[in-house]
């Protein structure tokens, strides 16, 4: 069932990514140009190459796959998701839903609960501040002197989780949100697309190994610094979780969801909370 998702999806597009299709109805006036020159291009290639040969806008914009092509100014899906004014309206479910529960279940009340929707950059930003406001710290004043504070979880190894849920989630096929849910014993966090190509429900997390649904928009999120070396977030956020005491993150994978589960630790000795 998977192969045969993972085919289809690229014949569709000609064995090109979904990520770097043409949107219909939409066009140059549709993306920020001032934020694409001015921040994506200096960071995508030197100073010193985009200094060389000035190119039209369109060139420009079709080189970075930004745009369908030279000829055709439609906004592709990376373009959009990257630089769109109003993304929302050409991807419905680009978006992040966060919860944050004061409980263990979702019938428990409800604390916090925000859609947070932009470009990439915009989304991963917010999505940090929630992520930094809800890590509330602990004061270990019993094994450390001077006391030592910690988060509950390490911030990095959930960045690294929901930014994978970013990069992966299925953005043609669905309108869900990747979803951050904040309970008082966990976080789960859902997103809309399950394992693609090579990474299957049978081996998925084992180290090494990974594909990519949306390739480009992965390698956007690295010129943008949201992402340092492809293939090693998940192991990463194991290792992270590991070292803070934390149990290993769980993984339900389905066909068309992926569901990951971060349990808090258990705090030995004597510790507060701020």
């Amino acid at each position: 069932m998977q192969e045969e998702q993972t085919l289809n999806e690229r014949r569709r597009y000609g064995n090109r990514p979904y990520d770097v299709s043409p949107v219909q109805g939409t066009g140059i006036a549709d993306l920020r140009r001032r934020q694409f020159e001015d921040e994506y291009l200096p960071s995508m290639v030197s100073r010193e190459l985009l200094q060389v040969g000035a190119r039209s806008l369109n060139e420009r914009l079709a080189a970075a796959k930004m745009i369908a092509s030279i000829d055709d100014g439609r906004a592709t899906v990376l373009g959009l998701l990257v630089l769109g004014i109003n993304l929302r309206d050409f991807i419905p479910g680009a978006y992040v839903q966060f919860l944050r529960v004061g409980g263990h279940d979702l019938w428990d009340p409800i604390l916090d609960k925000t859609e947070i929707d932009g470009t990439i950059a915009e989304v991963l930003s917010r999505l940090d501040e929630k992520l930094r406001s809800y890590n509330r710290r602990r004061i270990d004043i019993v094994s450390q002197d001077p006391e030592r504070r910690t988060g509950t979880y390490p911030l990095a190894a959930l960045q690294e989780l929901v930014r994978n849920a970013v990069i992966h989630r299925d953005y043609e096929t669905t309108n869900a949100p990747v979803r951050v849910t904040w309970f008082d014993n966990r976080i789960e966090i859902q997103n809309p697309g399950g394992p693609f190509g090579s990474v299957t429900t049978a081996n998925f997390a084992r180290h090494g190994l990974t594909d990519y649904r949306n390739p480009n928009l992965a390698e956007s999120m690295k010129v943008l610094g949201h992402v340092q070396r492809f293939g090693i977030g998940i192991p990463t956020a194991q290792r992270l979780l590991r070292e803070s005491g934390h149990p290993e993150p769980e993984f339900t994978v389905e066909p068309t969801r992926l569901l990951v589960t971060v349990r808090a630790r258990t705090v030995s000795g004597t510790a507060k909370t701020t």
